[in-house]
């Protein structure tokens, strides 16, 4: 099928005074829509496990924020923000953040005309003396159109990992239209954040309480992980007119051959806690699809669901990547996705989702339409005509997969 979608067809009016621009003084006391044939019933968030199927797997993803925003200072005075958006050299997550002495990152630079190409320091007058002793420095490698390649060095032989908790703060949205707090740091994060690698949050995870963990569990029902690292793209508003055009960000994903087992010979629902979730998940029918055809396990590209029509079920799909994994030896899957869903899309793993309010025009609205049927815009109008917060920090839904 060809994706031909007008973005302004995925449009509403979100007032400023919506966005919720910090968190609740407790995460589960959020609001919660519920989505269920059709009918929208209100609740808060701690009511959730009673209100989700038997006999299902909840899929959370444990990927955790890093502070990825440093400031820099040139000699002459100008300052520059550098982002850190994803590994360059070395290339894997854990040998980078283990790095000491030196790596280099995929960057976003504010005001990089100003960067003539000298070594910046550190911009932190109020730096401690573990701080100052690390002497961060950085130098741009190369440009690539939006982003650039920098490289960082660093003196007191600390992991990179470090450094960063050191010297960077946590990359909240611009939408927020605030600086980092201190706040940022604990509740812009999942209490189950396992593993570094994001930029963003998996926001409808940020709901969740030890409390409301255990009732799910004492429901009976399976939690499970997947990791996706979320990219800066992943919330960026879609800017051209047809979706067609746009263009999607690949993010690493990994999930582990006994999850995989378990999803395959399970038998449940599945529900996926926040659109990352989603996306890991559909995307493994195209990873075994590449195996069955090519014999290796590849990155999704953004448009494989649409590209033809495909008969495997997504038992063949699972059993041949189950087989891969084994024939190597390996006890995860870790490949990257680029894959976009978007009305019309077919939906082969998921069938419940939480997740939080999404901007206007971007594709993770796409998503929620795809999900259920086309009936965003209820959703939403009840959503703005009864005080649920928008975005990150704001309230959550539970939806049920239309049919």
């Amino acid at each position: 099928m060809s994706v031909d979608i007008n973005i302004k067809d995925y449009n509403y009016e979100l007032p400023d005074s919506r966005i919720a621009k910090y968190p609740l003084e407790e995460r589960d006391q959020s609001k919660l829509l519920e989505f269920r044939d059709s009918c929208i019933t209100e609740h808060i968030f701690r009511d959730l496990p009673g209100l989700l199927p038997d006999n299902a797997i909840m899929v959370f993803n444990d990927t955790k924020v890093v502070p990825a925003r440093l400031h820099f200072r040139r000699e002459s005075g100008a300052s520059i923000e550098v982002f850190c958006l994803e590994p360059h050299l070395p290339v894997e997550y854990n040998v980078n953040f283990a790095s000491t002495g030196q790596c280099e990152w995929k960057c976003i630079v504010g005001n990089v005309k100003k960067w003539k190409g000298d070594v910046l320091r550190l911009d932190n007058p109020d730096a401690d003396e573990a701080v100052s002793l690390m002497n961060l420095r950085a130098e741009l490698v190369e440009r690539q159109g939006e982003t650039s390649i920098v490289r960082f060095s660093w003196d007191n032989g600390a992991a990179f990992s470090a450094v960063l908790e050191a010297c960077g703060r946590i990359p909240i949205p611009p939408y927020l239209n605030r600086d980092t707090e201190s706040i940022d740091s604990e509740r812009y994060q999942t209490l189950y954040a396992k593993y570094r690698g994001s930029v963003a949050a998996p926001t409808a995870g940020l709901h969740f309480t030890d409390a409301v963990l255990e009732a799910i569990r004492n429901r009976g029902i399976d939690t499970e992980t997947v990791c996706l690292h979320v990219g800066a793209g992943t919330f960026l508003p879609v800017k051209s007119d047809n979706v067609a055009e746009h263009k999607m960000h690949r993010e690493p994903f990994s999930v582990s051959l006994d999850f995989l087992m378990k999803l395959r010979h399970g038998g449940h629902q599945v529900i996926a806690v926040g659109t990352t979730s989603v996306r890991t998940l559909e995307s493994l029918y195209y990873v075994g699809v590449g195996i069955i055809e090519e014999g290796e396990a590849k990155d999704v590209d953004q448009w494989a669901p649409y590209a033809r029509e495909y008969d495997y079920s997504l038992e063949e799909s699972l059993d041949a990547i189950i087989d891969y994994l084994k024939a190597r030896g390996e006890t995860s899957l870790r490949v990257g996705t680029r894959i976009i869903i978007v009305p019309g899309f077919r939906f082969r793993v998921v069938d419940v989702l939480v997740t939080n309010f999404h901007q206007p025009q971007s594709t993770l609205l796409l998503l929620i339409s795809a999900f259920i049927g086309g009936e965003w815009k209820p959703i939403y109008e009840y959503a703005l005509a009864h005080s649920f917060r928008f975005l990150s920090y704001g309230d959550s839904s539970l939806l049920f997969r239309a049919e």
